[in-house]
C-alpha cells in the first residue's frame, strides 16, 4: 500500500480505536558486557572487543554482570514494578547473521521486573498512565553493515559485513501493557511515553539513552479495532524507531495504513515493518513470529537470579528524584507555566538550564538564552542543544556580564557566537572582539553630543517636554557605537545635556 492510498487520520479515528504496545530496548552503560568481561566502549575497530563467550564458541560459559542486574532492578523500581524474588534467563532461538550463538540469552516468562506503570504528561497537561507489563534483561546482537544497494538495507546489497563488538552488550527491554483509550492522541501518547522513559533512564544514570546512537530503541506495535468492540485487531510491529519524532510519525502512519486496509476489506498481516525517516512511511520486513517459534527454554549455563529483599529495598531508598517530580519542583522554582516547562522538556534543555542556574545565573536568564538564541542555533544546525560547543558555566558567565552592565543583549549574542566558534571563554571573546559596553562619560558623552547636533528637531521636542522622543537619540547613539553604548546611561546623558528631568 502506498502513501497515496492511506485514509485520512481523522477518518481512521472516526471508525477505529488504536491499541498500542511499545517495546523499548535500553542499552545499559556498563563497562563490560552482559555475560563476559569484554569492553563495551564505543569506537573500537570491528571485532576487537570479543571473546569465546560473546562469540558463543563451544565450551565457553557466561557469567551474569552484577551491575546490569542492579540497573535492571533500579529501572523496575522506578517504573513502579514488582521485583522478582527469583527469576531465570532463557534461550531465545533464532538464526540471524548478527547472532553469533544462533540464540539470544534473554528472559521470557520469568522477568526480573513486572506489573508497573509510568505516568506521562501530555502537551496540555493531561496525565496518561501507561501500564508496564515487564522489564527484562537480555543481550544485544552484533551489527550488520550491508554494502551496495541504495537503502543501506539487505535488499539490493552485494554483501554484508559483521561486527560482533556490540554482541553481548547488556540490554533492558521494557514492554508496556496494551495501551488503550488514547484515541486520536495515540501518537502523542507514544511520543510522550518514550520521552518520559528516556528522562527516567537518564535520571537513574544507567544509560545515556541517546536514541540517535542506538542506546535506546522503540518497537511500535499497533492494531485497530472498530468502535464498540473489545477484541484486538491484528498488529504490526515497526522495529527500531530511533527518535521521539519518528515514534509519533510511525504510530500515525500505521493507524492510517491499518484503517485503509480494513476499510478495503483486506486483512492486516502480522509482520515487522521498517520506518523510513525521509518520508514518514513504513514498509514490510518479515512475517512476525509468535513466542513458540523461538523455542524458549531455560538457559542451562546460568543460575537463577534471586535479588535479596534487603538489597532491593536499599536500592529503592537510593532512587533519585524522578523526572516528573523534579520538573514540577523546577517549574515552581523557575516560576513558569506547565506549557513553558513542556517546551523546555521538548527542547532537551532542563539539565542545561539547571546547570546554568547552579553556575550562578538567574533562572529566567538561563532559560532565555537556552530556549532563545541557543535553541535557534541548534535548530539551524539540526543538532541537539546539548551538542552545542558551549557549557552551562559559559552561558552563566554571559548572564553575569549582562547583569553587571558589561554586555547588552546584542553584544551577548555576539559573545555566544564567538564561544560557539571556538574563540575561547566569554571574557576572552569580549576582549578580542572589543564587545564591551561603552558606559564611561567621555566616549559616551561624545556620541551623545554628536547625536543631539545631528538631530536638532528631536532635541527641541525633548526640551519642549516630549521626553519619549529621547528614544530616537538613544537609537542614534547606539548606531554610532555599533550597539555597544549603555542605553540607559546614554538616555541619562541626553536628558542632562538638554536640561530636562527624566
Amino acid at each position: 500500500m502506498t502513501v497515496t492510498e492511506l485514509v485520512s487520520y481523522e477518518d481512521a479515528l472516526a471508525s477505529y480505536d488504536p491499541v498500542m504496545g511499545l517495546e523499548v530496548h535500553v542499552e545499559l552503560g556498563t563497562r563490560t558486557k552482559m555475560f563476559c568481561g569484554c569492553s563495551t566502549a564505543l569506537g573500537a575497530e570491528p571485532n576487537t572487543q570479543t571473546c569465546p563467550v560473546c562469540l558463543g564458541l563451544p565450551g565457553s560459559l557466561p557469567v551474569v554482570n552484577e551491575t546490569a542486574v542492579e540497573s535492571a532492578v533500579r529501572i523496575g523500581l522506578a517504573l513502579n514494578c514488582g521485583i522478582a524474588e527469583w527469576c531465570r534467563f532463557a534461550r531465545k532461538n533464532y538464526f540471524y547473521p548478527d547472532m553469533p550463538k544462533n540464540f539470544q540469552i534473554s528472559q521470557y516468562d520469568e522477568p526480573i521486573a513486572f506489573d508497573g506503570y509510568l505516568d506521562v504528561q501530555l502537551e496540555d497537561g493531561e496525565v496518561f498512565r501507561v501500564g508496564i507489563e515487564r522489564a527484562h534483561m537480555e543481550e544485544d546482537t552484533g551489527k550488520s553493515t550491508h554494502i551496495g544497494g541504495a537503502t543501506g538495507r539487505i535488499h539490493g546489497a552485494s554483501h554484508s559485513l559483521l561486527d560482533y563488538n556490540r554482541a553481548g552488550i547488556p540490554l533492558i527491554e521494557i514492554v508496556t501493557k496494551p495501551i488503550t483509550g488514547a484515541g486520536e492522541r495515540a501518537p502523542e501518547v507514544a511520543r510522550a511515553y518514550v520521552a518520559e522513559l528516556r528522562e527516567l533512564i537518564r535520571a537513574l544514570g544507567v544509560s545515556e539513552a541517546r536514541m540517535e546512537m542506538g542506546q535506546m530503541r522503540c518497537d511500535v506495535n499497533l492494531s485497530l479495532r472498530p468502535h464498540g468492540t473489545e477484541t484486538f485487531g491484528t498488529r504490526s510491529e515497526t522495529k527500531n524507531v530511533n527518535s521521539l519524532r519518528s515514534v509519533e510519525r510511525a504510530t500515525r502512519f500505521e493507524i492510517q495504513r491499518h484503517a485503509a486496509l480494513l476499510d478495503a476489506g483486506e486483512k492486516v498481516v502480522q509482520e515487522t515493518r521498517h520506518f523510513h525517516e525521509e518520508d514518514g512511511t513504513t514498509t514490510s520486513g518479515r512475517v512476525k513470529e509468535e513466542a513458540e517459534d523461538y523455542r524458549y527454554f531455560p538457559e542451562p549455563d546460568l543460575v537463577p537470579v534471586a535479588p535479596a529483599r534487603e538489597w532491593v529495598e536499599k536500592l529503592r531508598a537510593q532512587l533519585p528524584e524522578l523526572p516528573r517530580v523534579r520538573r514540577n519542583r523546577l517549574r515552581e522554582e523557575w516560576g513558569v507555566s506547565e506549557h513553558e516547562m513542556q517546551s523546555v522538556l521538548n527542547a532537551g534543555a532542563i539539565d542545561l538550564i539547571t546547570a546554568t542556574v547552579d553556575a550562578g545565573a538567574p533562572a529566567d536568564q538561563a532559560r532565555k538564552w537556552w530556549m532563545g538564541e541557543l535553541a535557534r542555533r541548534a535548530n539551524e544546525q539540526g543538532s541537539e542543544l546539548s551538542a552545542l560547543p558551549i557549557t552551562p558555566a559559559q552561558v552563566a558567565r554571559v548572564c553575569a556580564l549582562v547583569a553587571e552592565g558589561s554586555l547588552n543583549d546584542k553584544l551577548a549574542r555576539q559573545t555566544i557566537e564567538g564561544v560557539l566558534a571556538g574563540e575561547g571563554e566569554p571574557d576572552e571573546v569580549v576582549e578580542r572582539r572589543g564587545l564591551k559596553v561603552v558606559s564611561d562619560t567621555g566616549a559616551l558623552g561624545k556620541a551623545v553630543d554628536e547625536a543631539i547636533a545631528a538631530n536638532p528637531d528631536v532635541a527641541e521636542k525633548i526640551r519642549g517636554g516630549k521626553v519619549a522622543a529621547a528614544g530616537a537619540l538613544v537609537g542614534a547613539v547606539m548606531k554610532a557605537t555599533r550597539g555597544q553604548a549603555d542605553a540607559a546611561r546614554a538616555r541619562e546623558l541626553i536628558l542632562e545635556r538638554l536640561g530636562v528631568q527624566g
